[in-house]
């Protein structure tokens, strides 16, 4: 049970209303962030827009939301995004690689292993080294950097919402999420 209870969907704005009624699945996640009616619309325009318009690639968005929430204690998006990685192409070794901090493991390529390093500089020290962030700049154009820094910190705020609400754990549902983003991007 979430410690912080849930609103009465009845009684939110009708734009809140009708974000919520669009949702292809009714996870606890929205119903939690709906508590913030001024700022729940906006979080999922910006939600959406990093899962379905960033030029980020999508595997590695998704490595990079795995290591964040990994890092931050985010049990909720790890459920929800380890499948959605999977979907996208990454591996089992990969999403185990992520689970244990071995961010230097053969599974990832060259790519893969400096934006992980970045992720995790960004989480533990807000600021990457500058080697670092010209190691990923050698890789990634500045709009895919930036993007990749905001996909972080969205996922690191998702994380302390719904480890500090305690919001419930929903069975994974994350790439019917997706999906519909794709169908209405």
């Amino acid at each position: 049970m979430s410690l912080v209870p849930y609103p009465d969907i009845g009684k939110l704005p009708e734009e809140v209303r009708n974000v919520l009624a669009q949702a292809p699945v009714q996870l606890n996640i929205f119903k939690m962030l709906a508590n913030a009616e001024t700022c729940f619309v906006p979080f999922s325009r910006l939600g959406a827009a990093i899962l379905g318009r960033q030029k980020l690639d999508a595997k590695l968005r998704e490595l990079a939301i795995l290591l964040a929430v990994k890092m931050e204690g985010g049990e909720y998006e790890w459920v929800q995004h380890v499948p959605i990685a999977i979907s996208l192409g990454a591996t089992q070794a990969q999403v185990d690689a992520i689970a244990d901090r071995r961010l230097a493991a053969s599974c990832f390529s060259d790519l893969e292993r400096t934006a992980l390093r970045f992720t995790e500089q960004v989480v533990e020290k807000v600021r990457a080294d500058e080697p670092v962030v010209r190691e990923a700049l050698g890789f990634l154009s500045p709009r895919e950097i930036v993007e990749l820094i905001m996909t972080i910190g969205f996922y690191m705020m998702a994380a302390r919402i719904t480890e500090t609400t305690r919001t419930d754990l929903d069975p994974p549902a994350g790439t019917r999420v997706i999906d519909q983003i794709r169908r209405t991007q």
